[in-house]
């Protein structure tokens, strides 16, 4: 009947092939402890790193291993693509994209380089964040798994006072 009242899911796909964790489990207590926001976190197989979802790259930083993401809806999503990658200055990694882009489901953001990645033994460890999760709920559908990026690994539900629901 009255269709604005109601409150808009947003399905977030898996930004990679491999494997689906828990943030909790990051080698990182910034993420593990979820200072910056829920989420969860990917293992590559492959190094390529796509959108979760359509959404508008709001940030991308200068040393290339951070995306920001805004979802149709208005969720915030933060990329951080291993740890202690900013100390790389944006070598190994190949992007795709630029801030203010809009980009589809499945659109390849950023290629990282697996073979310079391991001779400067770095953790891919690589976490999706919600930022927003004051605005939002996050349902998390699949963990600790091998996924692909046909797979819906979150759903974002508005929530109806933007009370902390996380």
């Amino acid at each position: 009947m009255l269709n604005f009242f109601k409150k808009k899911n947003e399905e977030l796909y898996s930004i990679a092939n491999g494997e689906v964790i828990s943030i909790t489990s990051v080698n990182d207590k910034l993420f593990a402890n979820k200072l910056l926001g829920d989420g969860v976190a990917f293992l590559l197989s492959d190094g390529k790193i796509y959108s979760p979802c359509d959404a508008e790259v709001v940030m991308l930083a200068k040393t290339k291993h951070a995306i920001g993401l805004k979802t149709k809806n208005g969720g915030e999503l933060l990329i951080h693509i291993g740890l202690d990658t900013v100390n790389l200055n944006g070598e190994g990694f190949n992007v795709f994209v630029k801030t203010g882009d809009k980009v589809k489901r499945g659109t390849k953001l950023v290629e990282v380089n697996l073979e310079f990645m391991n001779s400067k033994k770095i953790d891919l460890m690589t976490p999706i964040i919600l930022t927003n999760g004051d605005e939002y709920s996050l349902n998390i559908l699949k963990i600790n798994q091998r996924i692909s990026l046909n797979d819906v690994i979150i759903k974002l539900e508005k929530n109806k006072n933007g009370g902390k629901s996380l």
